[in-house]
Formats: C-alpha cells, structure tokens, sequence
C-alpha cells in the first residue's frame, strides 16, 4: 500500500483507505490533533461505536461524465454518486475516463456533503475484468475497514 507520504507530501496523513460514497455521505467532518481535516464514517459490518478516522481514500466506481474543462468526473459506486477534481493532473489517469468505465481512485476528501468530492491522487482503470472488481468492491471495504485498527 503506497504510504501517505508519497500521496500528499504530508507525512501526518494516515494511507488510504477503501470506502463506499455513502460511508462518506454519511460521516462527519472534525479537525485532526495537527488541524488538517478529517472525516469520521462508520466502518462496514460493525456497531456504532466502531469509527474510523481518514483523510485519504481509496474509492472504485463507474465513469458516469466527464467534464475535462472544469477538471472533475462523476463517478457511480454500489452506494451513490461521488465528484473527483483534478482529473488533469494525474499522469496516465485520462485515457480511464471515458463513461462506462470502471475505475480506481485514490485522493484526499475534499468534501462529504451532499456528495463526497476527492482531489485525485492516482486512478487505474479496472474495466478488463470490471465485473470481478465490482463483485468483490463491498467485500474488499468492508474486509479491510475491519482489520484497521
């Protein structure tokens, strides 16, 4: 897993972590102890007072349109839709966003309300086996959010 550091530059940023929109939609924004905001979800398959705490996800989803001139996507996961900006600055990442195709991304949580919008950081395109991927998205999210600490 790439370490924070190589994301942001930002050596306090915990690494990225999977999630679905509504995680996001969902959770709360507070301050981290260094001011940088944060978010606050509830993690997959647990109680209510098992939290997580991020700043730097890891988000898969459908091309839904792209508008290159304002440098964001909509994308579609299992959970509704979420915004990604700075599309034009991710090397390698245009050629994977063309609507129909499923994607990774990775980036920082710009906002959680009313939909989630990510800075992009890195994002892959995941269409040669988009069925594989999007079968087992859920599993991988929740698997991973219950073996953080």
């Amino acid at each position: 897993m790439i370490g924070a550091s190589f994301i942001s530059g930002d050596k306090t940023r915990c690494p990225p972590v999977k999630v679905l929109s509504s995680q996001l939609r969902e959770g709360n924004e507070c301050q981290s102890s260094n001011g940088k905001p944060e978010y606050i979800i509830k993690r997959l398959g647990s109680n209510i007072d098992n939290l997580l705490r991020l700043s730097v996800v890891w988000m898969q989803g459908t091309v839904v349109e792209v508008q290159s001139d304002l440098n964001t996507v909509l994308m579609l996961d299992e959970t509704g839709n979420f915004h990604v900006t700075g599309i034009n600055n991710v090397p390698k990442g245009k050629p994977c966003l063309s609507p129909g195709k499923y994607v990774m991304i990775m980036g920082v949580i710009q906002s959680h309300s009313p939909e989630p919008v990510l800075r992009a950081v890195k994002m892959a395109d995941l269409s040669d086996n988009a069925t594989v991927h999007r079968k087992n998205w859920i599993y991988e999210v929740e698997d991973l959010q219950q073996t953080l600490p």
